[in-house]
C-alpha cells in the first residue's frame, strides 16, 4: 500500500513547478494587447486631428488644395503605418495562442496520467526535464545551445527562446557599458515598472551622470551637460531617493579616481554587473517568471525528497570508511552517492505527512535502523554466513544476536 501510495502522481505540486509555463504566455498577450492599443489610439487620434483640421481649414478656405491633398498623403501613409505595426501584433497574438494551446494540450497529458509506473509518463517527463534544461541554458546566456535542443525536441511551443534572448540582449549590453536598450525597455514598461516601486530607471539614470563625470572630469562643457543630465532625470527622484541624490550631487566634487566612499563606490566598474542583475530581477518580475532556474527548483524538491538525517552523518561522510562502502552508499541512496552528497547538504529535508517503515524493524549496535527482509536479502547476496548481517551503509558486520528487535507505537 505504501508503495502504491508513493508511486501515484500529485498533479498539483506538478504544477507549482509548470505555473510559469501557462503564465508568461498571459503576461505577454497582456502586454501585446497595450501595444497595440497604444499604437492604435496614437496614431488615430494623430488621424483624426488633422483630418479635422483639414475639413475646417478646406471649408473656410484657409487651405489650399494642394495641402488638402498632401495632408490626406499624411494621414494614408500614417494609417498604412498602423497597419504594419497591428499586423505584427497580430501574429505575436497568433504565436502566443498557439504556445497557449501547446501548452494546455502538454499539461492535460499529465492530468491522464495517475502513477510513475504509467508507459505514457517517462516520455512525458522526459519532455519536461527538456524544457527545464532550455530554461537553463536560456537563462545562462547559452541561447544558440538552448535554440539547438528545442529544435531536436521539436518544443518551442513549449519555451520561451524570444522572451529569453530579449532579456539577455539588454543583460550584455549592461555588462558591455551600455544602458540605452535597458533605457529602451525601461520605457516600454514603464507604468508597470511604477506600479512595481522599481528603481531600476532611477540606477540608470545615475550610470549615465557617472559616465557624463567620468569622460569630462576636466571638461566644463561636460561639467555642465552632466549637470543639465541630473536636473532633468535624477532631481525629479529627490523624494524617493534622498541619499542617493545627494551621494551624486557630491560626485561633482570627486574624480573617478577618488578613494572616498561611498562616491569610489559610485565610480567602480562593477556597477555594470549589479545594473545588469538589477535588469534582470525587474524583467523577471514583471513577467511573473521564477528568481531561479526551474531546473534548480525542480532538483532541490527531488533532494529534499529523498533527503535523510543519515545521508550527511560522520558514518557517512567518513573518509576513514573502506573504499567499497562508497559504491554500496550509491547504490543505495542517491544523496548518499558521490555525485549528490554534497549538492544535498544546505537543502532541507522534506515534510513527510505519512511515515512509511519497513516491517520487522531491527536496531544495529552503530544506531541504524533496518527492515530484516532487506537485511538477510542483502546478506544473501553478498554472501554472508548464516547469521550474519552487513549495514547497508557502513559496510559493518554484525551477528543476529547483536541487532535488536524496534517496535513503533
Amino acid at each position: 500500500m505504501a508503495d502504491h501510495e508513493a508511486s501515484k502522481i500529485n498533479h498539483d505540486n506538478h504544477l507549482l513547478l509548470d505555473q510559469s509555463l501557462l503564465r508568461l504566455p498571459y503576461e505577454l498577450l497582456r502586454k501585446n494587447f497595450r501595444t497595440a492599443h497604444f499604437n492604435f489610439e496614437k496614431d488615430s487620434s494623430h488621424v483624426k486631428t488633422l483630418l479635422k483640421e483639414t475639413a475646417t481649414g478646406s471649408l473656410n478656405g484657409k487651405t489650399s488644395p494642394q495641402d488638402v491633398v498632401k495632408n490626406l498623403d499624411m494621414m494614408l501613409s500614417r494609417m498604412r503605418g498602423l497597419k504594419r505595426k497591428l499586423s505584427v501584433q497580430a501574429e505575436e497574438e497568433s504565436r502566443l495562442y498557439r504556445q497557449v494551446d501547446a501548452r494546455v494540450s502538454h499539461l492535460r497529458e499529465l492530468e491522464d496520467m495517475h502513477t510513475v509506473e504509467d508507459v505514457k509518463y517517462e516520455a512525458w517527463s522526459r519532455q519536461r526535464l527538456d524544457r527545464l534544461v532550455v530554461d537553463y541554458l536560456l537563462r545562462h546566456g547559452y541561447s544558440n545551445s538552448a535554440c539547438t535542443l528545442a529544435d531536436t525536441r521539436q518544443m518551442h511551443d513549449l519555451v520561451d527562446i524570444n522572451t529569453f534572448v530579449a532579456m539577455n540582449k539588454i543583460r550584455k549590453s549592461l555588462e558591455n557599458g551600455s544602458v540605452q536598450e535597458a533605457l529602451a525597455w525601461c520605457s516600454e514598461n514603464k507604468k508597470e515598472l511604477r506600479r512595481m516601486q522599481s528603481d531600476l530607471e532611477f540606477m540608470l539614470r545615475c550610470q549615465q551622470y557617472i559616465e557624463m563625470r567620468r569622460s569630462g572630469s576636466g571638461s566644463p562643457a561636460k561639467m555642465a551637460e552632466a549637470i543639465a543630465h541630473a536636473k532633468k532625470f535624477i532631481v525629479p527622484f529627490s523624494d524617493t531617493y534622498p541619499e542617493e541624490v545627494r551621494h551624486i550631487a557630491g560626485l561633482l566634487a570627486f574624480l573617478p579616481d577618488t578613494t572616498q566612499e561611498p562616491y569610489a563606490s559610485w565610480y567602480s566598474a562593477e556597477r555594470w554587473t549589479r545594473l545588469a542583475h538589477a535588469f534582470v530581477e525587474a524583467h523577471n518580475k514583471l513577467l511573473n517568471l521564477p528568481s531561479f532556474p526551474l531546473l534548480h527548483i525542480a532538483l532541490s524538491s527531488g533532494l529534499s525528497a529523498l533527503k535523510t538525517p543519515a545521508c550527511h552523518s560522520s558514518q557517512a561522510t567518513s573518509s576513514s570508511q573502506p573504499s567499497h562502502s562508497t559504491s554500496l552508499t550509491t547504490s543505495v541512496c542517491p544523496i548518499c552517492s558521490t555525485e549528490l552528497n554534497e549538492l544535498a547538504r544546505k537543502v532541507p529535508y522534506a515534510h513527510h505527512s505519512k511515515s512509511h517503515v519497513e516491517h520487522d524493524l531491527l536496531l544495529m549496535p552503530n544506531g541504524r535502523v533496518y527492515g530484516k527482509g532487506r537485511l538477510e536479502e542483502y546478506a544473501v547476496k553478498a554472501g554472508l554466513p548464516s547469521g550474519q548481517f552487513k549495514d547497508l551503509v557502513t559496510g559493518e558486520l554484525y551477528t543476529s544476536d547483536k541487532l535488536k528487535k524496534v517496535f513503533i507505537t
